[in-house]
């Protein structure tokens, strides 16, 4: 049965998307997956219950007779995306979950969740949070896998984690900028590298003792982490033990990039760790090449000089690890901000004019690349982003206060839709 936000959704669209199911036949549905780690390129993605606010757009959208503006959000919503567990007791978390992954069964799709609740979550930034220490996480975590029992799904396992990890110093010695201090100015009680990866070592082995899940760890995206850093990292962390790795969550970064970058981070796990040729280069992830360097990071058409370097080193070494790629507001690549007193421009929140990317599909014609997924909820808002004047209290690009991290934001889903890549088809008698 059709929950409230549904009804109220085919009530909003009528005049549009239902009139145009008669004219646009729908998908057969494709045979299930067979039971494996590994997702089939027939695998259908599970679409949750669309954000009320959503909703109240797509009515009031209809109200003044904007149709077609009212389509493009309602065929944005209804395109598969993830489902995000961001906290609760570990009985309430089981339960949710479970509900998930039974009606996605029902409907024969596999649902992707984001697991996103690990101790100093964000490092107190927009979405901070997280449980409160590292045996409640395991708690947590268990509570996700007994939910989830023998049902087929996808876990993206907390972004973020390994992208910022508390008093963290990078593969070139770097000390990183997260340091949660108590209110003596000690170090946080389990703010450290050392506790981060026995969390996710521990979310690993837990998730990967059921049947039919596909775990992914936090690779970052190609404007972040260098290859070697993120090889690093994964392997520490436990990627080894899991399906593979996720890029740009919640980013923008483009397609072609990313699939580089994902392939050269499985190349350089392959080549840190190949025990042949005397095991001269085991662990030396720091001497990949990357995105920086040969490669340009401003100049995509240097890109090739990173993968003519693992043509010629990966000798034996045969890359395994794969990855997927968050599609969902990319379209359009990522925001260059326009010229601005000092400071940071945040390009990461609600920029301007960028549109959703690919449709999710497991069928990616990329060696590695598992699946393009909406895991971040597009049209919901990344913060309210105050770029280079912090204390302004408003985006200084939109000129308004942007809603609150995870609420509904009218203005940028409409951008989205509207600048899709590729582009929303709408039917024809709609205008």
């Amino acid at each position: 049965m059709l929950n409230t936000g549904w009804r109220r959704l085919g009530a909003a669209i009528a005049p549009a998307l239902l009139l145009a199911a008669t004219v646009m036949p729908m998908q057969a549905a494709a045979a299930p997956a067979p039971a494996s780690h590994t997702l089939a390129t027939t695998t259908r993605f599970y679409t949750p219950n669309p954000d009320p606010g959503a909703i109240t757009q797509i009515i009031n959208l209809v109200k003044a007779k904007d149709i077609k503006d009212a389509f493009l959000i309602g065929d944005m919503i209804l395109t598969p995306q993830a489902v995000w567990l961001t906290g609760g007791t570990p009985a309430v978390v089981q339960k949710s979950v479970a509900k998930t992954v039974d009606i996605a069964a029902a409907l024969r799709t596999v649902p992707v969740l984001v697991a996103y609740n690990i101790p100093f979550r964000d490092c107190a930034q927009y979405s901070a949070g997280g449980a409160v220490d590292a045996a409640a996480y395991a708690a947590w975590i268990d509570g996700v896998a007994k939910g989830i029992g023998s049902r087929k799904a996808v876990v993206i396992l907390e972004p973020d984690s390994l992208g910022i990890i508390p008093f963290n110093t990078d593969i070139n010695g770097n000390a990183e900028w997260c340091q949660p201090r108590d209110g003596s100015g000690n170090p946080q009680p389990g703010a450290d590298p050392a506790t981060r990866y026995a969390e996710l070592n521990g979310a690993v082995d837990r998730l990967e003792l059921l049947p039919n899940v596909t775990v992914y760890l936090d690779g970052t995206h190609s404007g972040w982490l260098g290859v070697g850093d993120a090889a690093d990292r994964l392997v520490k962390a436990g990627v080894q033990r899991a399906q593979g790795f996720f890029l740009n969550i919640s980013n923008f970064q483009a397609t072609d990039h990313l699939q580089k970058y994902g392939t050269w981070i499985s190349s350089c796990i392959a080549f840190a760790n190949d025990p042949e040729e005397g095991g001269w280069r085991l662990g030396h992830y720091s001497w990949c090449a990357s995105q920086y360097y040969p490669a340009n990071p401003s100049d995509f058409s240097t890109w090739g000089l990173t993968d003519a370097w693992y043509a010629g080193n990966l000798g034996t070494a045969v890359p395994t690890t794969h990855f997927v790629v968050d599609t969902s507001r990319n379209g359009q690549g990522p925001w260059t901000p326009p010229a601005h007193p000092a400071g940071d421009a945040q390009d990461w929140c609600n920029p301007p004019d960028r549109g959703l990317g690919m449709r999710p599909t497991a069928n990616t014609g990329v060696a590695l690349l598992d699946a393009y997924l909406w895991v971040k909820i597009p049209g919901q808002s990344d913060g309210q982003c105050t770029r280079w004047n912090p204390a302004g209290g408003i985006d200084p690009v939109r000129g308004i206060a942007d809603p609150a991290a995870g609420a509904w934001f009218p203005a940028m889903a409409l951008e989205l839709a509207r600048n899709a890549n590729p582009a929303i088809k709408v039917p024809s008698f709609i205008k």
